[in-house]
C-alpha cells in the first residue's frame, strides 16, 4: 500500500507499506485527506503477509505490553486460521480442548528437569 501526503511545504511524501492492514485502514486514510494505493492479496501473498504482520504485532506487544496489542495479536491470530482454512470458532474450540487437556498458563509453573 502506498500513501501520500502533502508536507507544509507542499512536497509530497510517499510512504511505501507493502503490508497486510485491517480492512477499515484505506478508508481512514482517505478521511484523513491523504491517497492511498491498495490491492486484494490471496493466497501464499496472504499467508506471508499475515506472517510478517503477525512478527510485527509480536515485536508490538513485548515492547508496549498491554491489552491493545493482545488484541492486534489475537485478531492477527483469526486471520492466520482463516488463510489455513479453519474458521474462528475452530480456532477457539481448539483453544478450549488443549485447555481442558493440559489446563493453562496461570499457576506460573516453570518446568527445569523431565526424566
Amino acid at each position: 500500500m502506498t500513501y501520500r501526503k502533502l508536507s507544509k511545504y507542499n512536497k509530497i511524501n510517499e510512504k511505501t507499506c507493502n503490508r497486510l492492514v485491517r480492512d477499515k485502514i484505506p478508508d481512514t486514510i482517505k478521511t484523513d485527506g491523504r491517497k492511498c494505493d491498495t490491492s486484494i492479496v490471496a493466497g501464499d501473498e496472504r499467508y506471508k503477509l499475515l506472517e510478517a504482520k503477525f512478527q510485527e504485532e509480536v515485536n508490538e506487544f513485548l515492547k508496549d505490553k498491554n491489552l491493545e496489542e493482545l488484541a492486534n495479536l489475537v485478531e492477527v491470530l483469526f486471520g492466520i486460521s482463516d488463510s489455513l482454512g479453519y474458521s474462528e470458532e475452530e480456532l477457539l474450540k481448539a483453544i478450549y480442548k488443549k485447555r481442558e487437556e493440559r489446563m493453562r498458563f496461570r499457576k506460573g509453573i516453570g518446568l527445569k528437569t523431565a526424566k
